[in-house]
């Protein structure tokens, strides 16, 4: 998401394992897993264009957005046959919404806030404050009122509905029995800004020594002590393998390595590599509304790790260097829909997939 002043990001971070005996609902952001559906979506499980597999859930996001009345899901799937691993027509983007009258039918109108611990909620918004938020500040925080931009241009990520969750009626898509399941794992959420000073930083310093070393590249961080932000000044250097768009996507990432993933509705993405030269032209238009798409978010390569099956006798995995989602800038949905809308991504390989080995 972005404003007119500047473009916030926010960081997804694996949160812990998610206990198998616990429902999680179409508001819980997780990566694997089952996707839960909102109560009034059905879905046709997706299959891979190239090998005609079934696809497996890499990510759920709950994401809705201010000036909007919708709650709003995104699945993204993916094809597990390492032979279709790097291509984008292996993977499929959904999105799902609703409106609180049509939870309300399933529900009888009982409707409670989620049971999940603030971390593992969503808290993609522009208020978003850091993990510690009691649930007293949410409540207080979702009444905040966010721009209004009919056109969609501009909208925040709503904290308005974040906190709701419903009770008794879990919804999860029917999936083949062939089809693998990720092991799931919570996804918090920070603002980028706030990651200085958060964490503890000898983990990601040896990943940058060993990129330094493999690399032929400098990388040094500088704390500015008089205004208590972080400042990163860098030597200006060539990367062996002249990849100057991964050395800036490395650097950019470097305060935080282990994101899972990078929120921006309507901002920039952050190419692992070279991009083509017209972005815009490559992402097309909805092909409900005929609206230009804009960058949501995208799937990190520390993802790649957490991807292992759920079942302990299986073994799958999925190779990346980065995922970009693009969505309708309108978000346009038809009354009465049940059916998700299908988004647009973009797979980038990652140049360098032994870093986040």
């Amino acid at each position: 998401m972005a404003t007119s002043i500047h473009e916030t990001v926010l960081i997804g971070i694996c949160d812990g394992v998610i206990d198998q005996k616990k429902n999680t609902s179409y508001c819980t952001n997780k990566t694997g897993d089952r996707p839960d559906l909102l109560p009034v979506i059905t879905l046709q499980y997706p299959t891979c264009a190239l090998c005609q597999r079934g696809l497996s859930q890499v990510v759920q996001i709950y994401c809705p957005l201010a000036a909007s009345r919708y709650h709003r899901t995104i699945n993204v799937f993916a094809c597990t046959n390492p032979q279709c691993y790097g291509k984008s027509e292996s993977w499929i983007v959904l999105r799902s919404q609703c409106l609180d009258d049509g939870i309300k039918s399933r529900q009888n109108n009982n409707t409670t806030a989620c049971t999940e611990s603030a971390m593992s909620r969503t808290d993609w918004c522009d208020e978003a404050d850091d993990w510690g938020m009691d649930d007293e500040e949410q409540v207080a925080e979702s009444s905040v009122q966010m721009p209004n931009d009919s056109t969609g241009e501009g909208n925040y990520v709503s904290s308005r509905l974040q906190d709701l969750c419903i009770d008794g009626d879990h919804q999860s898509a029917l999936q083949p029995t062939d089809v693998p399941v990720f092991q799931p794992f919570y996804i918090s959420v920070m603002e980028e800004t706030d990651l200085d000073g958060f964490h503890d930083t000898d983990h990601e310093n040896e990943l940058l020594r060993a990129y330094e070393e493999r690399e032929g590249v400098i990388v040094r961080e500088i704390q500015s002590c008089e205004s208590g932000e972080a400042q990163e000044q860098y030597e200006k250097a060539t990367a062996k393998h002249g990849d100057e768009v991964f050395t800036s996507f490395m650097k950019k990432i470097s305060f935080c390595p282990e994101q899972v993933l990078r929120y921006s509705w309507a901002g920039s993405p952050l190419f692992i590599t070279e991009p083509p030269s017209s972005v815009s032209q490559t992402v097309p238009c909805c092909a409900h509304c005929g609206s230009p798409r804009v960058f949501e978010f995208q799937l990190m390569p520390a993802l790649v790790s957490l991807l292992s099956s759920a079942d302990t006798n299986s073994d799958i995995s999925l190779e990346f260097g980065t995922v970009l989602v693009y969505t309708c800038r309108n978000s346009c949905w038809e009354s009465g829909s049940t059916v998700p809308v299908e988004e647009f991504l973009v797979v980038q390989p990652d140049p360098d997939q032994k870093l986040f080995k």
